[in-house]
């Protein structure tokens, strides 16, 4: 009977013990869940920002350490912010204000058929740009299209400038530009574009002023609220094909990696397109069906790009949202000229931008091509097929043969210079 209630004892001891600790732990769980969790070590704040024009080290701090976070392949924001935290120090002869600063920009080619407002690609035409200080103000140009450019306040390369001073916050004084203008003004190849990356660079180093490039892309911020769309100004900044989107907060953009031995065979109309008036041709919204052929085009188009598989190009750069309602109203040769430069072996051909000039793709370029065999490539095939159709339509133009460009643009001569006796910077800059 003693050993019954010995036993009955341990087990109620053993169950209180249990309930006991249970409590415990609950009373600790609720404790905590009601206590306001401590931000991590290495977390950034919430994201209050509406502009990434400006660093902002107090609401966008790089942390010192930041060793505890995951880093994977594709990290390099994350990659180069760690740099930047271990390297903070700038050297401060190559942010000082500059006397005078020359600009290397390139043509563009936007929308590429279907990626209306967001594909574009950097065309192997330059445009140099030289700004001084000056006692007054004066803009010079020479070159093509030299004599219809703005010559006062109105041209975009001054406004690109004066948007580099303000990012700056400093007084913006007298300058003085010359233009050597070997991008063809106003007819589809991007010429706005370049002025104005052209001026914000240029206005940039005049000041003495760098931006953030990891994680803000700044400079493209500032070129693409200008323009209002990322198509010309991404490919005038970084070269190459390139895709950009609003993610919500900033314009981002991506490269689109493309084969080698592409040529632009580009057919120029003597006359002028006015962006505006054939953006005014196009309706505000579109039907499902167009909406779906554009999205399939699109996606066409970057695989073609990417993988090198040039027989898709022709179906990538079709396009229903704006080439059908441009050609009707005012580009009667656009189609019959796409057609011809297909038929003559060119891998595809669209509207160069809101035109006037046609854009064609041809392959097979090695090497310097004066020294290579022209059966080997079809680039002058291509260029009399639209010669031809011009003159059915009786349009006046010229035929302009190059390449796409994988660089994008960049300060050629600075004074004074970047380079020191120790550091020479590429063409002594």
């Amino acid at each position: 009977m003693s050993s019954t209630n010995s036993n009955d004892t341990t087990k109620l001891a053993a169950t209180a013990l249990v309930a006991g600790g249970l409590g415990a732990l609950v009373s600790y769980y609720l404790s905590e869940r009601q206590r306001p969790s401590p931000s991590p070590r290495n977390a950034l704040p919430p994201a209050t920002r509406t502009s990434f024009i400006f660093h902002d080290a107090a609401n966008d701090p790089a942390p010192a350490t930041s060793d505890a976070a995951v880093l994977f392949p594709h990290s390099h924001e994350e990659r180069m912010r760690r740099r930047i935290a271990a390297r903070m120090s700038i050297e401060e002869e190559n942010s000082q204000p500059r006397r005078s600063v020359t600009v290397r920009v390139p043509a563009t080619s936007a929308n590429c058929g279907p990626g209306f407002d967001c594909i574009g690609l950097a065309v192997d035409l330059w445009t140099e740009v030289t700004v001084s200080r000056a006692d007054r103000f004066e803009i010079t140009a020479e070159g093509d299209g030299a004599e219809d450019m703005p010559k006062d306040e109105t041209n975009y390369i001054v406004t690109g400038v004066k948007a580099a001073y303000e990012t700056a916050e400093k007084p913006m004084p007298p300058l003085k530009y010359h233009i050597v203008s070997r991008i063809p003004y106003a007819r589809g190849l991007g010429s706005s574009s370049a002025a104005i990356v052209a001026g914000i660079i240029a206005g940039l180093v005049l000041a003495g002023h760098r931006l953030p490039v990891w994680g803000s892309e700044s400079l493209l911020q500032i070129a693409a609220s200008i323009e209002g769309h990322p198509d010309n100004v991404a490919p005038v900044i970084y070269g190459g094909f390139q895709i950009g989107i609003h993610n919500g907060t900033r314009w981002i953009t991506e490269r689109i990696p493309s084969p080698p031995g592409l040529q632009l065979v580009m057919f120029i109309p003597d006359f002028i397109g006015k962006t505006s008036a054939a953006r005014g041709l196009l309706k505000d919204t579109i039907n499902r069906q167009d909406a779906a052929f554009n999205i399939g085009r699109v996606a066409f188009l970057v695989h073609a790009l990417a993988v090198g598989n040039l027989d898709n190009l022709k179906w990538g750069v079709q396009d229903k949202m704006h080439q059908p309602q441009r050609a009707a109203a005012i580009y009667p040769h656009l189609y019959p000229m796409i057609k011809a430069a297909e038929e003559a072996g060119a891998c595809c051909a669209y509207l160069s931008g809101a035109g006037p000039t046609v854009m064609a793709m041809t392959s097979g370029a090695s090497g310097d091509i004066f020294t290579q065999r022209e059966k080997e490539r079809t680039d002058f095939t291509v260029a009399r097929a639209m010669m031809e159709v011009a003159q059915e339509y009786n349009v006046k133009g010229r035929i302009v043969v190059t390449q796409a460009s994988q660089d994008g643009a960049r300060v050629v001569k600075v004074d004074p210079p970047f380079s020191t006796a120790d550091i020479t910077f590429r063409d002594n800059v």
